[in-house]
């Protein structure tokens, strides 16, 4: 702050810019003005309309704590940060009027019922981390058409009508939406796809109307249909006439706005590959913006906006809790962080007396506690799929040393590691992605994958092959889409495939028949076009094992795919004996008992 001031830089925050009347880029001018200390304050707490939740109870003594040294004005809005969310109250009135800085004697009072506000100023830009580039998309389709429409007229050119966001749950596409209201100030509405759908005939269609005829008379306005894959499913795929209706019906009206450009439709769906295609042409939904999950330095821009109101101990970094929370989105940081919290309050609780109410400012959240979180909370982008944050490591597997070397080498080489991009584009070269484990059965070809986890501190998703397969036509292939998908997802991770040799067979080995051929055809299809379509993802190696290399479809151990074959051979003497010491580490051993004699034979 002190090197923005001799630049003439001024930072303020959402809860300022929106008293002020002020949206982003925008030019605003500054004068100095006179003010006083205050003499009292009268506030009053804000509802939040969009919630329906009752503003949080908080002590006039802690308010004015947080306030300190605050310049207010009657009818301006203040944050209060609390343990859990910040609460908006309104300024009523002061002594004297005019602009005032709360102090230390300042008589602060908090009034109920007085607001004059319908409700609290919602979600601002700065309550959105790590979608920088998502955001500026989406207020480029949105403001513009909103706040400059006339640019559009002498451009000769007709402003977006929609925008569909698509992404997994959780990833803040509603968030997204609402800010992006808010900060334009236009009117807002909120419809779930679901709620759409009626028993009676036309009530579905009728429904639809209403909602589109209340946005077009409050224009401008921002229409936000959430789930909107169930109101506009592919008509040739679904069986009832309603929803055939319902998605003609939506068509219909986003073709007929008389008003473009001052209604903006915003759609979310996690499963957008399900929308009927006519909706998502041009002219309907302009644009299509992905919500993916977020990288390492998204998720520490989540968690330092979800802990700002949190009282943090010196041990305490998010970086490192950012770089071990891989696969979780938005929402996942959030209930991460409220699970904290309450991991917290339950030491405190357990190690106070019951009256230490006066000593709830030594509580705060530690390192432990966020470890602790960690484990509890599990990422909503791999619940579908086994994923193992292994414990073992190289030090818990006796021998193999060369193949250990290997595997961190190719680690530390690949796009997991260090960024090696610019390198490896200076010489023409991509980084590896696969890497196929050969051996005997019983020589820990699974174990090695669960240490190299665990050594790198990775996700591992896990996929035993024959759970792949399905009796339903095209269900196989599906599933094997969704595995890929979740680690894309969560990457960095590794992707282990165990038992390799069940989906990918060599072509013509054990097919009796010509529809068992068929099927093995088109999973090795599928798994040939995911396993390639990793070299353009970052962070996601591709690891599997098999006991038969020879049953394998030749074309997926290409270079390419399969870039590093790894041969696990029978362990010799010595690696036999560190195998035993490690198992016969908990077991008592009587003295004659020699592990190297029994590891010779």
């Amino acid at each position: 702050m002190e090197n923005d001031a001799h630049h003439g830089i001024i930072q303020i925050d959402g809860t300022l810019r929106s008293n002020c009347g002020a949206g982003l880029q925008e030019q605003v001018s500054v004068t100095a003005t006179e003010h006083a200390p205050a003499v009292a304050v009268r506030l009053s707490p804000l509802w939040n309309s969009a919630s329906g939740a009752a503003p949080a109870i908080i002590a006039p003594e802690r308010i004015l704590e947080d306030l300190l040294d605050v310049p207010v004005l009657t009818g301006g809005v203040v944050r209060v940060p609390t343990f859990a969310k910040a609460v908006n109250f309104e300024v009523i009135r002061t002594i004297p009027s005019g602009p005032v800085v709360i102090g230390p004697r300042t008589d602060l009072r908090v009034v109920e019922g007085e607001a004059t506000s319908v409700r609290a100023p919602a979600v601002s830009y700065e309550d959105i981390g790590g979608l920088e580039r998502e955001v500026a998309r989406v207020r480029e389709i949105v403001e513009l058409p909103l706040k400059h429409h006339r640019v559009f007229e002498r451009l000769g050119i007709l402003p977006p009508k929609g925008v569909l966001l698509y992404g997994p749950p959780g990833t803040g596409k509603t968030l997204l939406a609402r800010a992006v209201a808010a900060e334009s100030r236009v009117h807002f509405i909120h419809l779930n796809g679901p709620e759409i759908m009626r028993k009676f005939y036309g009530e579905s269609e009728a429904k639809l109307r209403e909602v589109f005829e209340e946005a077009a008379r409050r224009a401008p306005a921002i229409l936000f249909i959430d789930e909107i894959d169930a109101v506009a499913p592919k008509r040739a795929e679904v069986v009832g006439e309603v929803e055939k209706r319902v998605v003609a019906q939506l068509l219909s009206l986003m073709d007929g706005f008389v008003s473009r450009g001052q209604v903006i439709v915003i759609g979310a769906t996690n499963i957008p590959e399900v929308l009927d295609p006519a909706l998502r042409r041009p002219g309907r939904f302009d644009r299509e913006i992905e919500i993916g999950v977020p990288n390492t330095q998204a998720r520490l821009q989540i968690l330092r906006i979800h802990t700002r109101a949190m009282p943090m101990g010196p041990d305490v970094d998010l970086q490192e809790i950012a770089n071990h929370s891989h696969g979780f989105v938005g929402a996942d940081l959030e209930a991460l962080c409220q699970e904290v919290g309450m991991i917290a309050l339950r030491r405190f609780l357990a190690s106070a007396p019951v009256d230490a109410e006066a000593d709830v400012h030594s509580l705060i959240v530690t390192r432990d506690d966020f470890l602790a979180g960690l484990k509890e909370v599990e990422p909503s982008a791999t619940r579908e799929f086994f994923i193992e944050r292994s414990a073992t490591t190289f030090a818990s597997i006796g021998g193999l040393h060369d193949v250990k070397q290997l595997l961190e080498a190719v680690i530390e080489h690949s796009h997991v590691g260090d960024d090696l991009d610019d390198l490896y584009g200076a010489f023409g070269l991509s980084p590896p992605h696969g890497i196929l484990l050969v051996g005997p059965s019983g020589t820990g070809k699974t174990a090695i994958a669960r240490a190299l986890s665990g050594e790198k501190q990775l996700p591992l998703i896990s996929i035993d092959g024959p759970q792949l397969y399905s009796k339903w036509l095209g269900e196989s292939e599906k599933a094997l889409r969704e595995v890929f998908k979740k680690a894309r997802r969560s990457a960095p991770c590794l992707l282990f495939f165990d038992a390799i040799d069940a989906i990918a067979p060599k072509v013509g080995a054990d097919q009796q028949t010509s529809s068992g051929s068929d099927v093995y055809q088109r999973i090795l299809s599928q798994l040939s076009r995911e396993i390639d379509s990793l070299r353009d993802v970052k962070g996601v190696i591709l690891l599997a094992a098999t006991s038969r290399p020879e049953r394998i479809e030749p074309a997926l151990l290409r270079s390419g795919r399969f870039d590093y074959i790894v041969r696990f051979a029978k362990p010799g003497a010595a690696d036999r004996a560190t195998i035993l010491r490690l198992c016969c580490r908990q077991v008592p051993l009587a003295k004659d008992v020699d592990l190297e004699a029994i590891a010779a034979r």
